[in-house]
């Protein structure tokens, strides 16, 4: 029998990298380059960061060789190039706890009780960690985790269950397509009669409305109805008055908030919520910790997805000397390495 994330054995790799943005994600590719392996965590359930989530089909301009690419395109070719490496990604999980361990080595304990030890850390959070944003109603907090959930772990604890999503954009969309053949029963609640998701997601909604499998209501939740943190019913206020409908499960997807989260209680130095390095390795104030993107700050800092790709490239440099104490890291170019093109399956 598998054991669960909780009572698991720590799983041991060279490196962990905080954040699936775009560049978390080169950061596996540089590291891989040096024959570093790497985990990914990330706190929203896609890799991409900002660029997915915040705005996926929103063109991007000063990606070098790219005259314009969304920020799903760029993360999709992201995944792509890393691919020879086989990172694992842990997305909708959070770093709680970062903390040294034996051996020159780092333990890390994400919300979902998923541990590592690594050698070297990179937080490439961006801004910090994605807070989703909590409807405002009385005694929510009594429900969340349990019956409210920001975010979907295990399609399968809402198998049979009534489930209301209340949103209209693409997380909103996609849960309820992903989540309808699932369900007991499914209904979807948005303010207003049009939605920001995708239209093929839309078109695909408005179908599953058509044959009765979904139910589109107009309104808000006014009122949460339920026994300890089991959710039973709703009030929902619509424009012909107020109803109460039944449901086990409440997804609300209201967006995110930026906060700097679990990362100001890691004992690194902090400037204005930003880590500082150096921009030689970009080392934060602890060995072997490193940060990389929007994160962090120095003297001239740009906060550009490009400027983040310079980082990792540099920053790779230096985690090989944790990971490899001792042995010569010999600099070398893609185009000529056949090493290096071996290692990316393209010799």
């Amino acid at each position: 029998m598998d054991a669960s994330p909780a009572t698991a054995a720590p799983i041991e790799t060279d490196a962990v990298i905080i954040g699936a943005g775009p560049v978390g994600l080169f950061a596996v590719f540089e590291l891989g380059l040096v024959d570093i392996k790497a985990h990914v965590v990330d706190i929203l359930d896609k890799a991409g960061g900002q660029c997915a989530e915040l705005y996926p089909e929103k063109p991007i301009y000063d990606i070098p060789g790219l005259p314009v690419v969304t920020g799903q395109e760029l993360t999709d070719r992201l995944l792509e190039q890393i691919k020879p490496f086989g990172a694992q990604l842990h997305l909708g999980e959070r770093i709680d706890v970062l903390e040294r361990a034996a051996g020159d080595r780092f333990r890390l304990k994400t919300d979902a009780g998923t541990e590592f030890l690594c050698k070297v850390v990179v937080i490439a959070a961006g801004g910090g960690s994605f807070t989703p944003k909590r409807p405002p109603l009385p005694g929510i907090e009594a429900y969340e985790g349990t019956s409210v959930l920001y975010s979907v772990r295990r399609m399968e604890a809402l198998k049979g269950k009534r489930v209301l999503i209340v949103g209209g954009g693409d997380s909103a969309l996609d849960w309820t397509l992903s989540l309808q053949p699932l369900a007991k029963s499914l209904t979807l609640l948005h303010r207003r009669d049009e939605f920001r998701a995708a239209p093929h997601s839309v078109e695909k909604m408005r179908m599953l409305v058509e044959t009765g499998d979904v139910r589109l209501m107009i309104g808000q939740v006014t009122e949460l109805h339920g026994a300890g943190d089991a959710l039973q019913s709703v009030t929902v206020k619509t424009k012909d008055g107020e109803e109460r409908i039944d449901v086990d499960a409440m997804l609300p997807f209201f967006g995110l908030t930026m906060k700097l989260g679990p990362v100001a209680d890691w004992g690194l130095v902090l400037n204005e919520n930003l880590i500082p390095v150096d921009t030689e390795k970009f080392e934060t104030s602890e060995k072997g910790i490193f940060a990389v993107g929007d994160i962090n700050t120095y003297p001239g800092k740009l906060k550009l997805i490009l400027s983040g790709f310079h980082e990792v490239a540099l920053m790779a440099q230096q985690a090989h000397k944790y990971v490899y104490p001792g042995k010569k890291l010999l600099f070398q170019y893609t185009t000529s390495s056949s090493s290096l093109q071996k290692k990316l399956g393209v010799s």
